[in-house]
């Protein structure tokens, strides 16, 4: 019978140093490791997800009247189990030592997590089989999950999206902080960053809910407002973009303050636990991506594996909104931070 301590095992092993499979997931072993599993340059963007979290802490409350906590929520015009989502990985043999094929990665991915109730995203890159085999897995679970697009040219990201409406996906995305991939520009395929205009063009081109991820300001997200784009991401690419940014954590609250309840503001970076994930919707979050955990149980487990951690995930939710008097995801106040 798997549990998160064989499921660890297994992934260790197959991993092969591409990733430890550390005790604590904080980005000092593998700093530096790009490609690989760990953050760009000193690894500091990496470690700030994680410090950041850390100093969130939970006021302890057990004299309230909350009994059954309602983790469910609505994203995207779809019901989900909790809010969170698994996040885009590509590039498994570049930087996860050919742990799984891509096709093994994006169907464990996509099915693991629609098992536990929840919806994956998929990822892009230089070689098409990434975009490819994501939104085959996506095909094969009748539509569900979200393809995530490089920021290549304008027109290349719409001819992209438009394939992920074929397949049925309720959204698909841009993850605009891999603006300066090097191996996508040597490739042919030249991304970039994007003015207002060009995300209102792929807005306007496009059938389905668009989600810029790789926002970290204030004024990032107004623009993506600006362009009608209908969800971002604070992200800093798990610290792999660029090196000595903030923690995600510490910028969410002043980029909820700018755009809150105009769009819908997703969070990734450094969100281990079901109390993470409490902490980020606390800051201002409607719901989080996860990436680093999900891949653990994506190579030692496949789909049951990354339902495995999910459902992890759920119990710690749980019960850290029981211990902190939080009825519902949807409302929770930032007053259960100390």
């Amino acid at each position: 019978m798997m549990n998160i301590n064989s499921l660890r095992t297994a992934a260790r092993e197959k991993f092969r140093g591409a990733c430890r499979v550390c005790p604590i997931c904080n980005g000092v072993a593998c700093a530096g490791e790009v490609p690989g599993m760990g953050g760009l340059g000193t690894g500091s963007g990496f470690c700030h997800n994680i410090q950041a979290l850390a100093e969130c802490r939970l006021n302890l409350r057990t004299v309230h009247s909350v009994k059954n906590p309602d983790l469910s929520c609505r994203i995207f015009g779809i019901d989900l189990a909790m809010p969170v989502i698994g996040a885009a990985i590509g590039g498994i043999a570049l930087n996860m030592n050919g742990a799984v094929t891509e096709e093994e990665y994006a169907d464990a991915i996509v099915t693991g997590c629609r098992k536990a109730g929840g919806i994956g995203m998929t990822g892009d890159g230089p070689n098409p089989v990434v975009f490819d085999t994501g939104l085959a897995a996506i095909s094969k679970e009748q539509g569900w999950g979200i393809p995530i697009i490089k920021p290549r040219e304008t027109d290349k990201v719409v001819e992209l999206a438009k394939r992920a409406a074929d397949a049925g996906a309720p959204a698909f995305g841009m993850d605009i902080d891999a603006a300066a991939l090097v191996n996508m520009t040597n490739a042919g395929q030249p991304v970039g960053p994007k003015t207002i205009q060009e995300l209102e063009y792929i807005k306007n081109h496009t059938s389905i809910p668009f989600i810029v991820k790789g926002i970290m300001t204030p004024d990032d997200a107004e623009s993506c407002w600006q362009a009608g784009v209908d969800a971002i991401v604070v992200s800093n690419h798990g610290g792999r973009a660029l090196d000595h940014t903030p923690g995600t954590a510490e910028v969410l609250p002043y980029i909820t303050e700018a755009v809150k309840g105009k769009m819908t503001v997703l969070v990734d970076g450094g969100i281990r636990s079901g109390a993470d994930v409490l902490k980020m919707l606390a800051l201002g979050a409607d719901a989080v991506l996860l990436g680093r955990p999900l891949a653990i149980g994506a190579v030692g487990g496949g789909a049951d594996g990354v339902a495995l951690v999910l459902n992890k995930i759920k119990t710690e939710l749980n019960a850290a909104m029981l211990l902190t008097g939080t009825a519902q995801v949807s409302d929770v106040p930032v007053e259960i931070l100390w």
